[in-house]
């Protein structure tokens, strides 16, 4: 795993030990990033089931102003803070060991806004449109927000999920990822975009 573009290009990332993280791969993070971006003009990212922290790593690579990573594993917020060192982004980012829905309601209380959420939770798990209500309810999604939900192919969430709408679904394998937008228009013209193509 390394850092695909941007000012940590080509650094490698370290994974977790064991087999209970699954990192995101180079190929399904660079087809991400192509959907999404690829670069950005600064905002917050939220990297909720962070792992190794590569989504969020790589999202203040291409030029967002700061991170939050959350994971519940402690050996994960290891290599997430190694990861953040070796690419020399950790002044950028704050690392923290807590349950998502739990973590939500901290960040909530200081009022933070992000831009750019990231959802890779266990692919057992298949509630991440509960997280996102979530998320909206406590006021965390900028306007425009854009939201990636990594998850399981067989498993579909639906178009709309409060104000956030799904612009785009993609498959790998046995791996989806819904990209949803916080702004109608956004969404809209993806949509339009698609099927032109």
């Amino acid at each position: 795993m390394r850092v695909i573009s941007g000012t940590a290009r080509g650094r490698s990332l370290k994974a977790v030990p064991g087999s209970g993280t699954r990192p995101t791969t180079d190929k399904v993070k660079e087809a991400i990033f192509s959907m999404i971006g690829p670069y950005f003009e600064g905002g917050v990212v939220l990297d909720l089931f962070a792992g190794t922290g590569g989504l969020g790593i790589e999202a203040l690579s291409r030029g967002m102003d700061k991170g939050i990573f959350i994971d519940i594993e402690k050996k994960s917020l290891e290599v997430i803070q190694d990861n953040l060192n070796s690419t020399k982004l950790a002044g950028q980012a704050e690392v923290y060991r807590n349950d998502a829905a739990r973590a939500l309601k901290v960040l909530a209380k200081r009022g933070i806004k992000f831009d750019l959420v990231f959802l890779d939770p266990p692919y057992r798990m298949k509630d991440a449109d509960e997280l996102v209500s979530s998320m909206e309810q406590l006021g965390l999604l900028a306007s425009g927000a854009t939201i990636v939900i990594e998850h399981d192919a067989n498993h579909t969430y639906e178009q709309q999920i409060g104000r956030a709408i799904q612009f785009r679904r993609v498959e790998y394998g046995d791996i989806a990822v819904s990209l949803y937008a916080c702004d109608a228009d956004h969404a809209k013209d993806e949509k339009e975009e698609e099927t032109r193509t």
